[in-house]
């Protein structure tokens, strides 16, 4: 309840500031926007997901029981309204002989599943902008996220684990030439970390001392947006061996990406491909895993593992829009062979495909949304040599999804 009574006050204290006397310069306010958003979820099997089902990754394995039934061959269904947002918008005096503008946005979706209707913070960020260039501090997007092109599904995975999706605290640099920007980023992990030895925490990539950085080039016209990026993080798992020696072995992944988005007319299309190195904090299959352990002090070294991804998204129709996404990633092994643990999700799958046809119909600041998605996860057995997965099965889901908003 605490809680909850100091969102509202904060929420109350920044309306009562964007109420403010307009005749003031109009040099500083605060305006409020956002959605009320309710799904209905079914699912024909158990799924690995987070928030009670809410986001949905892919099937769970096949568990058999001692009469060899699958224990996951059972439908589940969920109506929940934790994604309802709200986002505040800033305007503020110029400084630094830049516009200047700030966003502070959350929603109900929770830090965990013991959190779940908690109140998250999504963005919060300062941007000044001049005439060639943009600077953003803040939480923001992950840089592998691209704001222009992204699927345009219903269910709120929006395309993971083909997608990357993450925000971090980072330190944004956009440089625009013509139709180009370059964009540069120095990020932290918050929300979305990577996972180790002492499970999912930002302190791997903290006592790294590095942070993550990205450069990402882009085309945008009228019509199309294009363009290529560069990624590198560097994780310390540990800073002490198992065995009491101070440690200070790094695992390091590049990732690499391609986009596109074409519009013409009531026809958008958008495609994407990753070829990266340790996604874990992205919400996508891989992680590293230990390649030697030194006998006498227990000092590891580590490998990567290798990700393929790409999608695709076609989007038709103006005030009723029907859609099409496609998605597949691949499980390539790491770089070297593997020693020891595994510190990776879902090391036991050898790809994942996803097919979603959906429907969009808006009226006014109403609209409703279904969608049904097919996801298929090939499960396997680890190559401990390499990190690939052998002797597949595939197992298959079938979600709908109905969804309905109302904009304000």
């Amino acid at each position: 309840m605490r809680k909850i009574g100091f969102t509202i006050l904060i929420f109350l204290f920044c309306i009562s500031i964007g109420a403010q006397d307009k005749t003031e310069k109009k040099s500083f306010g605060v305006s409020f926007k956002g959605f009320v958003k309710t799904d209905a979820m079914l699912d024909t099997r158990q799924t690995v997901t987070a928030r009670e089902g809410h986001f949905l990754l892919y099937p769970a394995p096949e568990a058999n029981d001692v009469e060899d039934d699958d224990i996951n061959s059972k439908a589940n269904f969920n109506i929940l309204s934790i994604q309802t947002r709200l986002t505040s918008t800033i305007t503020a005096p110029d400084a630094f002989g830049a516009k200047t503008s700030g966003v502070v946005e959350g929603a109900f979706f929770g830090h965990s599943n013991g959190d779940i209707n908690g109140f998250r913070l999504r963005h919060a960020f300062l941007k000044l902008d001049w005439e060639k260039s943009t600077l953003l501090i803040g939480q923001y997007w992950h840089p592998m996220f691209i704001t222009e092109v992204f699927p345009g599904v219903v269910s709120f995975n929006t395309g993971v684990p083909f997608q990357p999706f993450a925000r971090n605290p980072q330190i944004r640099f956009i440089q625009k030439l013509e139709n180009v920007e370059l964009t540069f980023v120095a990020a932290s992990q918050r929300d979305f970390a990577s996972t180790g030895p002492n499970g999912t925490t930002s302190t791997y990539l903290r006592n790294s001392v590095i942070p993550i950085l990205d450069f990402n080039l882009k085309y945008k016209s009228k019509n199309v947006v294009a363009g290529a990026g560069v990624n590198y993080k560097a994780l310390t798992p540990r800073i002490v061996t198992t065995n009491g020696y101070k440690t200070d072995e790094k695992v390091t992944g590049i990732s690499t990406m391609a986009f596109i988005k074409v519009n013409s007319g009531n026809f958008t299309w958008k495609a994407e491909g990753v070829l990266g190195q340790n996604l874990t904090d992205l919400l996508m299959i891989g992680g590293y895993a230990v390649k030697s352990i030194e006998a006498n002090t227990g000092i590891e070294e580590y490998t990567p593992y290798k990700t393929l991804s790409v999608w695709t998204d076609f989007t038709f129709g103006q005030k009723v829009k029907f859609g099409l996404f496609a998605g597949f990633t691949k499980n390539q092994g790491t770089v070297d062979k593997i020693a020891g643990d595994i510190y990776a999700r879902s090391p036991s799958i050898e790809s994942v495909f996803r097919i979603s046809p959906r429907v969009v119909h808006r009226s006014g600041n109403a609209q409703f949304a279904g969608e049904v998605e097919y996801t298929s996860a090939s499960y396997g057995t680890i190559n401990t040599a390499n990190g690939e997965v052998e002797n597949t099965t595939d197992v298959g889901n079938l979600r709908l999804v109905f969804s309905t908003f109302l904009f304000f």
